[in-house]
Formats: C-alpha cells, sequence, structure tokens
C-alpha cells in the first residue's frame, strides 16, 4: 500500500489540473515523490505542495517553464529572487504599455465631441541650453528623463526662464530613430556636460494642448494632424513640444498640460 497523495488529489490541493501534473512529471519540472512500478501509479509528498504552488504562481504570471525551472534548480535564495524580480519587472513594463494601450482606444472609440483647440504661431528664434542626440524610439523617454535632469540640476528654478521644450525629428516617428533635443530657456547660458547652448531657429506652428497624461497624446497627435491637413500647408520640419506642466512639476499627471506645435507654411504674417 502506497502512503502519500493520489496525483487527483494533489491536483486538487494545488490547483495544477492532472494532465498539467503529468506534462511537468515529463519535463522533470515536478516530479512524483514515488511511482508505482505496476500501475504507473504517481503519489506526491505533502512536502511538495509549497514546491506546486510557487510553480503555479509563477505560470499565472506568464514565467516560462524554462525559468521556473530555473528558479526551482537553484539553492541561492538571491539569484532565485533576482530572476523573479527581473520577470516581475517585465510584466510591469507590459502592464504600463496595455494601460497606455486602453486609454488611446477609449480616446479613440469615444472622442472628445467639443472641437480641437488649434493657433497658429510664428516662433521666433531662440537660443537656449539644450542636450542633444540621436535616439531610439524605444529609448526616446528614458532617454527624455536623463537629459532634462542634467538640465533641472545645471539650471535650478531661479535660472530658468520658462518652461522647457522639446523637438523632435520625423525620422523618430517615421524610422523609429532620429535626433531629438530637449531644452530649457535660462537667463545665463552655458554649457555643461552634454549641455550645449543652441539656437533653435524660427518656426511657424499650428499649436494645440494636450491635457493629462502622456498615454493618449497620439491621438492628439493625431487629430491636430488631421486639422493640418484640412486647414493649413504641412511643411517638413521636426515637432515641438512644450511642457507647460509636466512631470517634473507634478506627479498629478491630470494637471500636465503639453502644447504640441505641428510644423506649417504660413500664408500672412502674424497679428501683432
Amino acid at each position: 500500500m502506497h502512503t502519500g497523495l493520489t496525483i487527483g488529489e494533489f491536483a486538487t490541493l494545488t490547483h495544477l489540473s492532472v494532465r498539467t501534473l503529468r506534462r511537468y512529471h515529463e519535463a522533470a519540472l515536478l516530479e512524483p515523490a514515488t511511482v508505482d512500478p505496476h500501475t504507473g501509479y504517481r503519489y506526491y509528498g505533502a512536502e511538495q505542495i509549497p514546491t506546486a504552488q510557487v510553480i503555479y504562481r509563477l505560470r499565472q504570471l506568464g514565467v516560462p517553464l524554462a525559468e521556473v525551472k530555473s528558479i526551482l534548480a537553484t539553492d541561492d535564495s538571491r539569484q532565485r529572487a533576482d530572476v523573479i524580480t527581473g520577470h516581475l519587472r517585465r510584466l510591469e513594463d507590459e502592464l504600463d504599455r496595455t494601460r497606455a494601450a486602453i486609454v488611446s482606444l477609449r480616446q479613440l472609440v469615444r472622442p472628445d465631441t467639443t472641437d480641437l483647440q488649434v493657433e497658429l504661431r510664428s516662433l521666433p528664434a531662440r537660443t537656449v541650453a539644450a542636450v542633444s542626440g540621436h535616439v531610439s524610439l524605444d529609448g526616446a523617454l528614458a532617454w527624455y528623463d536623463s537629459a532634462m535632469a542634467e538640465l533641472d540640476t545645471a539650471f535650478p528654478p531661479a535660472e530658468r526662464t520658462g518652461p522647457p521644450g522639446g523637438r523632435y525629428a520625423n525620422e523618430l516617428f517615421t524610422d523609429g530613430a532620429g535626433a531629438m533635443t530637449v531644452f530649457r530657456p535660462v537667463r545665463a547660458l552655458r554649457t555643461s556636460g552634454r549641455i550645449e547652448v543652441v539656437e533653435l531657429p524660427a518656426a511657424d506652428l499650428a499649436v494645440t494642448i494636450h491635457a493629462g497624461p502622456h498615454d493618449d497624446i497620439d491621438v492628439t497627435y493625431g487629430r491636430l494632424g488631421a486639422w493640418v491637413v484640412a486647414h493649413a500647408l504641412g511643411v517638413d520640419g521636426p515637432i515641438h513640444e512644450t511642457y507647460q506642466v509636466g512631470p517634473h512639476d507634478t506627479r498629478n499627471s491630470d494637471r500636465w498640460r503639453t502644447e504640441i506645435g505641428w510644423p506649417v507654411f504660413r500664408l500672412a504674417p502674424a497679428d501683432n
């Protein structure tokens, strides 16, 4: 007579199906404590329940079987924690992308019925403190955070004369990589580290404001682009953004205000 839990009993206790337990046995991921040589019946020990529960949770999180196996195989608790933490970080990144996509889709299926407020604006040439680089679209957010932190450190609030901004080459969006420049207008221009003194050329823009978090800023971009097609002559040139209120001002993303400027050709001078 065998002692231990039958595969059915073990499945009930661990929420791993009999079919799954058989597959894990074949993969040497979770082997039974004993197998009857005559009947082939599998029996599990009560001490295997915690291991099975760990596997169940890891698989719920989508951890690949190979990673589950490596986690269970190591006796080093630090290494085991590092593997799990790395996967959790990837899941969190994926969740952020999913949330951003949901926000955009909700905005698209239930668009704001109010008309988009667009202003045609001529910006004069300006000299600013800036950080520039050739950046991949996937790494743009991290690059922006790093560059803006460098500007904020070099120029504390008393030295700033306006909100920060950015200029983004079309290739960043069309090719997945391109030139990015983030800048601050300041009282006393100077170089430091990656910071350079840059003269921004004059530009004519169709400008609108995106209110709130940046998860659905692409929807505002699309609406502004459609407005330009219908009302103005668009031209090649970098997209302009001005962060009237942004992450460096408040953690409350509902208060963020991002000004988006689309390059256009103006047929008449701006009103004085």
